[in-house]
This record gives structure tokens, C-alpha cells and sequence, in this order.
């Protein structure tokens, strides 16, 4: 991640957004699809990359997952070891990770790939730390969402929505975003990019999702039901 992404500037709204159940999109969209890939296969140990205030890690643990988190804003990091004292934390880059080969049978991407400006390294490396017959399970904004994210909404007078804008879908670029104190980069890269890379590093696609929400605020569920939000990809490394 780079260093003028925003996150050094965003930490402390971002640890004041996400709370301890984290914000809308990973209570109500992703975790119950994430969840739902991990609980019950065996997995022993894992690689949270980008694990910000280390969310995930907790939860992981919860389901009986050992796990890592390594992320590059010491603030984070700080809050992470902050409200789990006992969880290993490491700095680092997903570009760069100071692991050895084959260290994890699980590895996740929770919303990461759009901080990464090197993906297609950060993807070499996910792959390398991840066991034969492990999996690396990634949760992304779409492609057609970041195509759109300058724009967002498009509204009328009264500030009804009225569609979501999506343009240079093909153009890969980092649009600052800001809401409720927060401002970083956004990669948008078309899904082509991400599926080119993750096939030529031999990965095989074992699942693939657009989860609908599934609780909230009715306001909320139509509006993650319109335009797409999120995917959820997992992917197995060949056993060797």
C-alpha cells in the first residue's frame, strides 16, 4: 500500500466507522458469505492481508482459525493489539510479506485489493505463503463499482437516486474517496485484471459471489441490492 493512500490520515475515523461489529457492508453483506466459506473446513492457519484494526483476525478466532494480520498503518496495528492483546499483529506490505513460503492454509483479502497499488506482486505473494491445497478467499468492491466511484449516484432534485454511474471501465486508476472523516485511495481495476492474475498463478476459482444483503435498515438493503457492490471470490492453490 502507499505510503499517501490516506490511511495514516483516515485511522482514527476509520477505527470510530467500523466499531467492533464493523460497518453495514461487512455486517449485513460480507461477513455471512465469508463466514460461510471458513466455519466448519478445518482451516488451522491463517493470513488476514490489509487487516486494518484486526476485525477479521477476532472473528477468525472465534471460529477456531488461528491467525495473522499484517497491515502497513502502525495506527491500526496499534488499535488491533489495543483489543486483542494476545493476536499477532506485523507490519508490513501485501507486496512484500515477510512470511515464509506455504505458512498458511488460509489466506484473506477482506477489501484489500483496492488498497494495493502493486497487485499483481501482492497476488504473487498471497499465492506463495498459501499451502498446496489452501485457499485464498478475497472479498472486493465490483469492478463496476470503483468504475463508478467518482460519480456514485446519480440523483434527482429531490435527491432521489436515480442510477449509479459507471465509466472508463477499462482504465485502471485511484480515485481519492471520502465519507464521514475518511479519505484514501480506491484502485479500480476491470475484473479482468484480477482474474488475469489470480489464473496465472496457477489459482482455480472454487466459488463466486454478489451477496445481497441479508438484514438492515430497508433503506440500506435497496440500495446494496441496485448497483454492485461487492463480490466474493475463492480460489485453491493445486496441491502439490
Amino acid at each position: 500500500m502507499a505510503s499517501d493512500d490516506g490511511w495514516d490520515r483516515s485511522a482514527a475515523a476509520w477505527i470510530a466507522e467500523q466499531g467492533e461489529r464493523g460497518d453495514y457492508a461487512r455486517e449485513f453483506v460480507l461477513d455471512p458469505v465469508m463466514l460461510g466459506r471458513i466455519a466448519g473446513r478445518g482451516f488451522r492457519a491463517a493470513l488476514d492481508v490489509g487487516c486494518g484494526e484486526g476485525r477479521f483476525c477476532r472473528i477468525l478466532r472465534t471460529h477456531g482459525v488461528a491467525s495473522t494480520g499484517i497491515d502497513p498503518t502502525q495506527a491500526l496495528l496499534d488499535r488491533a493489539r489495543q483489543l486483542d492483546p494476545a493476536g499477532d499483529y506485523r507490519s508490513g506490505v501485501a507486496e512484500a510479506m515477510p512470511f515464509a513460503d506455504a505458512a498458511f492454509d488460509l489466506v484473506v483479502s477482506y477489501l484489500s485489493f483496492i488498497d494495493i497499488p502493486d497487485i499483481g506482486s501482492a497476488i504473487a505473494e498471497m499465492a506463495r505463503v498459501l499451502k498446496p491445497g489452501g485457499t485464498l478467499l478475497v472479498a472486493n468492491l465490483t469492478s463496476f463499482n470503483t468504475a463508478g466511484i467518482e460519480h456514485g449516484w446519480i440523483k434527482d432534485a429531490d435527491g432521489r437516486r436515480l442510477h449509479y454511474a459507471i465509466d472508463h471501465y477499462l482504465d485502471e486508476r485511484a480515485p481519492w474517496v471520502a465519507w464521514r472523516g475518511i479519505r484514501l485511495r480506491n484502485w479500480h481495476r476491470p475484473l479482468s485484471t484480477y482474474m488475469t492474475l489470480l489464473i496465472d498463478q496457477g489459482l482455480v476459482l472454487r466459488f463466486f459471489a454478489e451477496p445481497a444483503p441479508v438484514g438492515g435498515p430497508p433503506e440500506r438493503i435497496d440500495q446494496h441490492r441496485r448497483a454492485p457492490y461487492f463480490m466474493v471470490m475463492e480460489w485453491q492453490k493445486p496441491a502439490a
